[in-house]
């Protein structure tokens, strides 16, 4: 991993010497390398294993990575998953087992069966460890949740998620190699607009008809030189409302300040210096476009069974000043502390941001996108620190409300989690990084269903969903969010095909179905694992096909692609 990490950090991500160049050959690397005077860097010291082919290679391990695998091997092709990934799953396995499923209705194909096949686990009573079913299905959520008259569930624990997704490519035998980082400087050979190779940073190299990148990051996409965009587009862009700086924006009233509450260390004391994570830059204008992404987290799995439950522990670098802004939130008189603590089955909840100042850490995420591996893992880190930290602080400091604290003291990691990680989730939440820009721009419009959109191959229903982006000073002196909305969709809407192609001049064996081309805002809505899912089943579709025709992936018969997504239960 520290090879990995100084081999990428040499690079310097898509800024080091190496940015603009399509194809580099291993001698041509060395040369440069000495030219810059790297004798010692890891580079030296991969292995060379020599070229893997498939018919089609799916870089990512997510969701969508591990159900476009799937359909690939349906269709009789051969396929190669290979990612940076430990565990299979991305998100879905990650901790998010409180699916944000939308209009159900609208979810077809594989993506249904995943759900059907999390009702079937948990139709076992052995899958009951912690509680009875009974138990679960009569209260909160849960009477929703489990739907007999459809045969699915949307509520899961984390390593029931991960062992489907395991037995699931077990039994198409598919080839899976994880832990395996994109030589993202020099690593994608590109010949007459097409990617002939990839290549891994541990040497190993592949060699497809047809790639497909399911990363949350789009690393592939942008080592293949496809336009992309980060951050949130001017509302001028695409004559949307809701894209840009949104500074008068309270749909989601809960996650802002409502009330006067001071940003500096000592209360109302400028000279005081600000508290942590507070933004002392001018927010910027309404509408307007910026480089910020909306909030990351960890979706944690909480339990306070004591038979299942650690306590938490004070994490590393943990200062207890960073959560002096929940104590001033809580003094406004806050009190639904708890209520994104959703239930899960077996008593353990997936937890998620809530309020104005919780799991989210705002604006400490915006290097991450186009940070080299390095740098993500820093980042990643202070995540981890931050929410740790926030837990700890909860159920510890005295200052706290003495409800909130004992409660919160109930709480704990569940054990039977994430064995391998301390019993905190693999994957942190990634709500938004690269964007492609391709063959179409999904945007509000089209979510809110007043522009249609050609060659739909999937659906979405979530509400246009964007987490706070900043957190700054108001012209008054106080401390404010900005950059979370909620905008309810008209009902289910149609993603198109050509939101998971890239330009054809840009790439013409590429498919991207989780970085998928559209705004901010529309993103917003389409990014749910549910959704992640169902492109990436219609994008393994489409290369299939494109192989069987022998043309682009832009050039794929629509008619073809329709009639089989439709076999496929496919819903749009």
């Amino acid at each position: 991993m520290a090879a990995t990490m100084l081999a990428d950090d040499f690079k310097k991500g898509e800024n080091g010497i190496l940015k603009n160049f399509k194809a580099v050959s291993v001698g041509v690397v060395l040369v440069t390398l000495l030219a810059a005077g790297c004798r010692n860097c890891p580079v030296y010291n991969r292995t060379f294993y020599g070229d893997q082919e498939a018919d089609v290679v799916i870089y990512g391990g997510t969701s969508s990575g591990v159900i476009a695998a799937i359909q690939v091997a349906k269709m009789g092709k051969s396929v190669i998953l290979v990612g940076p990934d430990k565990h299979l799953g991305g998100l879905t396995s990650g901790g998010l087992g409180y699916t944000d499923a939308g209009n159900t209705g609208s979810i077809g194909g594989m993506s249904r069966e995943f759900y059907e096949k999390i009702y079937q686990h948990y139709s076992k009573a052995e899958s009951w460890q912690h509680e009875k079913l009974t138990d679960f299905a009569e209260k909160g959520y849960g009477r929703q949740s489990r739907r007999v008259e459809n045969q699915e569930m949307w509520t899961f624990e984390p390593h029931v998620a991960e062992r489907i997704f395991d037995a699931w490519i077990s039994e198409y035998e598919i080839k899976v190699l994880r832990d395996e980082w994109l030589d993202r400087a020099s690593g994608v050979v590109m010949q007459d607009g097409r990617i002939v190779k990839i290549s891994m940073l541990s040497g190993r190299s592949f060699i497809a008809k047809v790639f497909i990148d399911a990363t949350y990051e789009g690393d592939l996409m942008a080592a293949a030189g496809v336009s992309y965009h980060v951050g949130r587009e001017a509302n001028a862009v695409y004559g949307e409302r809701w894209n840009g700086i949104q500074l008068e924006a309270f749909d989601h009233h809960k996650h802002y300040f409502h009330g006067n509450v001071s940003p500096y260390k000592v209360a109302g004391d400028p000279e005081s210096g600000v508290l942590p994570c507070i933004s002392t830059a001018p927010p910027g204008k309404t509408g307007d476009g910026d480089h910020r992404v909306q909030a990351y987290c960890f979706r944690t799995c909480l339990t306070r069974n004591n038979a299942n439950r650690i306590p938490f522990l004070k994490p590393d670098n943990y200062n207890p000043a960073t959560y002096e802004l929940l104590l001033r939130e809580l003094s406004l008189g806050k009190t639904d502390f708890f209520e994104k603590f959703d239930m899960i089955p077996n008593l353990k909840t997936d937890t998620n941001n809530h309020g104005a100042f919780s799991s989210d850490f705002i604006g400490m995420n915006y290097e991450y996108p186009e940070a080299s591996y390095g740098k993500r893992r820093e980042i990643i880190k202070a995540h981890q620190d931050y929410q740790q930290g926030l837990y700890y602080f909860a159920a510890n400091d005295q200052r706290m409300p003495d409800d909130l604290r004992t409660e919160m003291s109930q709480w704990g990691l569940a054990a039977d989690e994430f064995l391998d990680n301390g019993n905190w989730p693999h994957q942190i939440y990634v709500r938004e990084a690269r964007r492609m820009i391709g063959e179409h721009v999904m945007t509000e419009h089209n979510v809110l269903n007043k522009e249609a959109v050609e060659k739909p191959i999937g659906m979405g229903s979530y509400t246009l969903d964007s987490h706070c982006c900043q957190r700054y000073i108001t012209k008054e002196g106080y401390v404010q969010n900005e950059g979370d909305v909620g905008v309810r969709t008209k009902g289910p809407y149609q993603i198109s095909y050509n939101s998971v192609v890239p330009k054809k001049a840009e790439c013409m064996n590429l498919l991207v179905p989780v970085c998928v081309s559209s705004s901010h805002i529309a993103f917003g809505s389409i990014r749910m694992e549910p959704v992640f899912m169902i492109l990436g089943q219609s994008a393994a579709t489409a290369a299939v096909l494109a192989i069987d025709e022998g043309c682009a992936v832009q050039d794929v018969s629509y008619s073809k692609l329709r009639e089989r997504l439709k076999a496929d239960k496919q819903r749009f």
